[in-house]
């Protein structure tokens, strides 16, 4: 597989990676031994890039990574570069969630990370959410001891605005910024695209595929009823749900005539957006993660890119991104 630098300063890595988000049954159930066929799989499509977080699960997701890196033996240290993330907290008694950013918190979140994926430092590290009441270039200081240190290799930041990533980098180098980017939220082109470019910053896009919209096999209502996160989330509530999945059914069809899958075709466009872009679907499926590799070898005319545009353009989505519970603590700058 084609690879790309996780920021100017960082290793090469494969053109896509793996969210882990989906091995804690965020999306529906995911087993252990499935998720560990995914990364294997992973491994044997030449992807090389895992992204997980203390709170996808309650540490489920770094556990399973941990325990099928104990698998391989002295070679786990070499088979991933591995992100996670820190910073998104909530009370045991109310379930509200809550950010911090301090370093006592960044520091024993990192060490528990570190246990449970089994290794003793972390390639990327990024602050989930922004706790305001921390100012972001304190946050980087932290960030920066830790990578003197050698507890992880580099930082960044998650849904943050270029404004703040201004001020990240008044105090050093941020390796990657972290945001939702597909052809179905395009709002990184507001600024954050240009800046991270122009900074040698890398753009790791969540959600590559609109969470599942961009597919063969967009989540019905059905399979939304037993998805929390989705059932709050405003593009997956009626009517807004049949409007996305008719709208899409457009790009679907061109998909099958450029004889690639949707996913790939989804993944295709968004490589095409810059040479700094690294996207991180998640899957629970072999097949589907097979789908997702396509578009990461697959390159596209100016004509494609053309047609694709037509089919979905810019806005064409119906309702927020998140509801406005989802959304506390992600920076609006559009």
């Amino acid at each position: 597989m084609k690879t790309r630098q996780l920021g100017i300063k960082g290793p090469h890595v494969s053109a896509i990676g793996v969210g882990a988000l989906s091995f804690s049954n965020f999306y529906g159930s995911a087993e252990d031994e499935g998720s560990h066929k995914v990364l294997r799989a992973a491994l044997d499509l030449g992807i090389n890039h895992v992204d997980t977080s203390n709170v996808y699960g309650n540490g489920r997701s770094e556990t399973v990574i941990g325990s099928f890196l104990a698998m391989q033996g002295k070679l786990k240290e070499d088979l991933f570069t591995i992100a996670s993330k820190v910073g998104i907290c909530r009370d045991t008694e109310t379930g509200q969630r809550y950010f911090d950013n301090s370093e006592s918190h960044i520091r024993d979140q990192l060490d528990k990370t570190l246990k449970r994926l089994g290794i003793n430092s972390l390639d990327l590290y990024y602050i989930h959410r922004r706790d305001e009441s921390i100012p972001i270039e304190e946050v980087a200081g932290t960030m920066m001891k830790l990578v003197e240190e050698g507890k992880i290799k580099s930082y960044g930041f998650s849904e943050i605005a270029p404004s703040s990533l201004k001020l990240a980098q008044s105090v050093g180098y941020v390796a990657a910024v972290q945001s939702e980017y597909s052809l179905s939220t395009r709002n990184p082109e507001m600024g954050l695209t240009q800046l991270t470019q122009a900074s040698g910053t890398a753009l790791v896009a969540f959600s590559p595929v609109g969470r599942s919209l961009l597919t063969d096999n967009p989540h019905t209502e059905e399979r939304i009823s037993d998805m929390d996160f989705l059932k709050e989330n405003p593009r997956f509530i009626e009517p807004n749900l049949s409007h996305n999945i008719r709208i899409t059914n457009a790009f679907r069809k061109l998909a099958g005539e450029l004889s690639i899958s949707a996913s790939g075709l989804a993944i295709a466009w968004l490589l095409h957006q810059g040479d700094n872009i690294i996207p991180i679907p998640g899957t629970r499926t072999v097949k589907h993660l097979e789908e997702l590799t396509e578009g990461a070898q697959r390159k596209l005319s100016r004509e494609e890119l053309a047609l694709i545009g037509d089919v979905l353009p810019i806005g064409w989505a119906h309702g927020n991104r998140y509801s406005v519970n989802q959304s506390k603590a992600v920076e609006q700058y559009c």
